[in-house]
């Protein structure tokens, strides 16, 4: 798995750690950023293969910075939320998100999504680095 990138905008400090942990132990070079601004700015400067983001972010909604990043990345952006209204998870693909994980989740189900949507085959693992 070396080289793939993951970026983890999460303000929850426990489930920041967490996720940078999971990821981390398998083998992906993570970095994190506690709000959407700062999020924003380390997606753009690491150019990341995933990136997850929660949705209830002080700054800015993370449907927001899911539009955001859209705009300059290729990145599979994963959505983490407590949200579990249909409506918010259409909202969320149709902004370009590749997975919509609802929280509380295992983490090994997390590190799971986020290998199958960088295998080949996946539709949604096309993405490349903006400077590729």
């Amino acid at each position: 798995m070396g080289g793939i990138r993951v970026v983890v905008i999460e303000d929850d400090l426990d489930m920041r750690n967490l996720l940078e942990a999971v990821l981390h132990q398998s083998g992906y070079e993570v970095f994190t950023a506690v709000d959407g601004r700062s999020g924003l700015e380390l997606t753009r400067t690491a150019q990341p293969d995933v990136v997850t983001v929660d949705a209830g972010l002080p700054d800015l909604d993370g449907l927001e910075v899911l539009r955001q990043i859209r705009g300059f990345s290729c990145a599979r952006v994963v959505m983490l939320t407590g949200r579990t209204h249909p409506a918010d998870q259409e909202a969320a693909f149709e902004a370009g998100a590749a997975d919509y994980i609802i929280k509380p989740f295992r983490p090994r189900d997390v590190r799971a999504r986020i290998a199958a949507l960088l295998q080949p085959s996946n539709p949604n693992a096309g993405g490349q680095r903006a400077s590729e």
